[in-house]
């Protein structure tokens, strides 16, 4: 339909009159202002004409009080579409920063000369609105009526929040408008908006706050598309049609007066575009796609646009067919498990697995985790996979026993929805417990993301693995934004840490600084932890240096499936099993940082803690044999730090190898008799020190505990720290002064007089040294203590 047009002497005589009247046209699915008259204008506000039809066409409910404009709107259309009469009461401005005034409109149909029908509205101001004077005017009444009467009544053509075009009146009016800018020349566009955060933003500020947002956000883009160019899809989704002629200009401005508010309560804005919509195209598919190029910037929190091109179709085909062949993936076998060792650092055993998924189509090839997994937690179908891999690591655990291999823990990997689809916890125990699995052998991962999504919640799950007797581990620490709280209330058994840090350890001390104080940190929180992205050599050696228990990544071997794992050790190339009897003496090593001098110096205490090269330490273990004619000993350094090594190859001349050194054996050196006697001292005393005179004459003062015993193969682990090393010429040692003082006294006590901290020294009954027995506070008042147990009854009232 063509719009009328007026001739110029009946347009000047129409507009000239005081009676506040508009007369409008629906043409093409929409409202077009033909007439204002000088009443019209002065009634709400406008000057400018020109400002009037302006608004009037691209944004007729502007000062329209929000809860009204859905409702008004609604009307209008049926008025348009369906005839009759139009008669509404409704709040609106009047002017900028006026107050809200009670408006009857009233509306009749009339037909030109030449068959065009167009509407005719009369205007009539019945004065301020508040909400008081309903109880004492009739039109306050009438509208209060009729404000009670909508809010049962939804909007079929308008939002009823922001007063734009519903869904579906949009799809109308997108046909007709695209088809229109095509006619101009120009190329239809689609546009998806999206605010960022806006879950967060209600739960911080309140829904009431949020609606107040969605409607400053409507009147914005209302602003630059027009009101019947835009819809509100849902939530704070928005649609738009346009002409591609200057749209990023056009959006980059709509940004930056959104940033400019002078609020700090706006979102970043995502707009997702899809230009150039061919005319045979539907609406509802220009949208979701355009809601595609939109989704491509979820995980940014800054305002944008992106455009749709093709590999997003293809994304959206791929998602389709994963959901719909899930099932048929598990049922006929195409998703494979793969394993991927975890390394024992000390031992260099295989104390733990990875059990990670595959997908091996027939059709698509392969097709890797992140092609998959992220489709399948998003639909709520990921448990369907995960309750799967439970049930392959059962068998192969079994697989594994009757190939006589040692069967070591399997870690299994859970998602957020998991515990939403069903009881995860509840499904695994059962499967583990018929397969008469002991819980501590299955591993439950979960990462730090899913955890901090619902904190509580997840804090009780935790809680029922662990009570069950599975570990839980978590998984991915420092991917992302780490929050230490997680740490601190919810109890896991080890921290896992993302590949990332493997990567930064190469960009220079930063990243190793990070790294050792994280592991401090599990340490002290009694969590054992695994490094993933382990490639390289040096990668090993600097993660054994700093105390991390395990170690995960190619360097040891990639994921592979069962069969290949059988087939190495067939051929002998497989690392090896550790014998699970083994683990706790090899966790009790794993456990010792090399850079914090208190493990071996004071048990417990938290003092004489010392970083990165104040102190050679290492950690041996002596191998001894008792056989029918001889004794043979044997020491390998497991562990040691870069200083320590650099102390052996300065003072000794000798470069640390994964050899034993045989100390029975007559080979005469001054490494080997070095080892000889950390042997002795290491085998028969718990914890003491000693001095070693080096090769150039200099005296290592040397300190050593005995940590753990091997109880399958009797091997002894002692750690070793070099306390300092003097020449031969200067005062006597710290260790000849111990051993003439233990010759005499049992108990030496060093006192502090200003704090009365203390320090204890004791010696045994024909020992040649003395060691520290313990730190303290408040010396006096422990002496009174120590009497009242040790002191002969007479004479305690004496020593107190």
């Amino acid at each position: 339909m063509e719009r009328y047009e007026y001739s110029s002497e009946m347009r000047d005589l129409l507009e000239n009159s005081p009676v506040p009247f508009a007369i409008y046209q629906f043409v093409d699915k929409r409202v077009v202002t033909l007439i204002l008259t000088e009443g019209f204008c002065r009634m709400f506000g406008y000057d400018d004409p020109a400002k009037a039809y302006y608004d009037m066409d691209h944004n007729m409910y502007k000062e329209t009080h929000p809860d009204d404009a859905a409702r008004i709107a609604d009307a209008a259309f049926e008025f348009a579409t369906k005839g009759g009469r139009y008669d509404v009461i409704y709040r609106s401005k009047t002017g900028e920063g006026a107050d809200y005034r009670i408006i009857h409109a009233l509306g009749e149909h009339f037909n030109t000369d030449t068959g065009e029908q167009l509407a005719q509205v009369w205007y009539m101001d019945e004065g301020i609105y508040t909400p008081e004077g309903a109880k004492e005017k009739g039109l306050s009444q009438s509208l209060s009526r009729v404000l009670h009467e909508a809010s049962f009544i939804r909007a079929s053509y308008y939002d009823y929040l922001t007063g734009l075009p519903s869904m579906t009146y949009f799809f109308e009016l997108a046909e007709s408008g695209c088809q229109a800018i095509s006619d101009r020349g120009g190329k239809p566009t689609f546009l998806f908006l999206d605010l960022s955060g806006m879950k967060y933003f209600n739960q911080k500020h309140g829904f009431a706050e949020g609606d107040v947002l969605l409607r400053s956000f409507s009147q914005l883009i209302v602003k630059y598309f027009s009101n019947e160019n835009c819809c509100r899809l849902g939530q704070d989704h928005f649609a738009v049609y346009t002409d591609e002629t200057y749209l990023e200009d056009t959006l980059h401005r709509m940004f930056q007066e959104w940033q400019s508010t002078g609020s700090n309560k706006t979102l970043p804005i995502r707009v997702g575009v899809y230009p150039d919509c061919p005319k045979d195209m539907d609406v509802s598919m220009a949208c979701d796609r355009a809601r595609l190029a939109c989704d491509a910037l979820k995980n940014t929190y800054v305002s944008g646009i992106h455009y749709y091109d093709d590999e997003m179709q293809e994304d959206v085909d791929k998602h389709q067919y994963i959901i719909s062949n899930i099932d048929r993936a598990i049922e006929e076998g195409w998703i494979k498990v793969y394993y991927q060792p975890i390394v024992r650092a000390t031992n260099g055993r295989v104390c733990d697995e990875e059990a990670l998924s595959r997908w091996i189509d027939p059709v698509k090839g392969f097709l890797s985790p992140g092609d998959f997994i992220p489709i399948l937690e998003e639909s709520g179908l990921i448990y369907k996979l995960d309750l799967y891999i439970v049930d392959q690591v059962i068998e192969k655990m079994k697989k594994t026993e009757k190939a006589g291999l040692n069967v070591v823990p399997q870690s299994v990997n859970l998602s957020r929805s998991d515990f939403d689809a069903c009881d995860i916890v509840g499904e695994i125990s059962k499967r583990v417990n018929d397969a008469g699995i002991r819980p501590e052998m299955i591993t439950i991962e979960v990462t730090e993301s899913i955890v901090g999504s619902d904190f509580e919640f997840m804090k009780k799950q935790v809680g029922r693995f662990r009570k069950l007797g599975f570990q839980v581990w978590m998984d991915d620490f420092g991917s992302g934004y780490s929050s230490l709280d997680v740490l601190r209330d919810l109890e896991f058994d080890l921290i896992k840490f993302d590949m990332s840090f493997m990567r930064r350890l190469d960009e220079g001390d930063t990243g190793k600084i990070i790294l050792t104080e994280l592991m401090r940190m599990a340490s002290a929180l009694g969590m054992e932890t695994v490094c993933e992205g382990v490639e390289t050599k040096e990668h090993a050696t600097f993660l054994r240096e700093i105390g991390c228990s395990k170690l995960q990544g190619y360097y040891y071997s990639k994921p592979i499936p069962f069969e290949d794992i059988l087939e190495r050790y067939e051929k002998g190339i497989q690392i090896g099993y550790e014998n699970p009897e083994e683990s706790g003496y090899y966790e009790s090593i794993g456990r010792i940082n090399l850079y914090d001098l208190a493990v071996v110096a004071s048990e417990g205490e938290d003092s004489f803690r010392h970083l990165f090269n104040t102190l050679p330490m290492a950690i041996m273990e002596i191998e001894r044999k008792i056989n029918r004619n001889s004794i043979t000993e044997k020491a390998l350094i497991t562990r040691s730090n870069q200083s320590f090594r650099d102390f052996t190859e300065r003072s000794f001349g000798y470069r640390l190898t994964e050899e034993y050194v045989d100390v029975a054996s007559e080979n005469e050196g001054d490494w080997t008799e070095f080892v000889r006697r950390i042997v002795k001292c290491g085998e028969d005393i718990n914890r003491t020190m000693l001095d070693e005179r080096l090769p150039d004459r200099t005296i290592a003062h040397i300190l050593l505990r005995k940590i753990s015993r091997n109880h399958v193969n009797g091997h002894v682990a002692v750690a070793i720290a070099v306390m300092a090393v003097t020449d031969h010429s200067g005062d006597t040692s710290y260790a000849n002064i111990s051993r003439a003082l233990a010759a005499d006294y049992f108990n030496l006590f060093y006192v502090d007089l200003d704090t009365e901290e203390f320090i204890e020294y004791t010696s045994e009954i024909g020992e040649e040294s003395m060691v520290v027995e313990r730190h303290g506070k408040g010396f006096f008042k422990a002496a009174r203590r120590d009497a009242l147990n040790s002191l002969y009854i007479g004479d305690i009232d004496t020593f107190v």
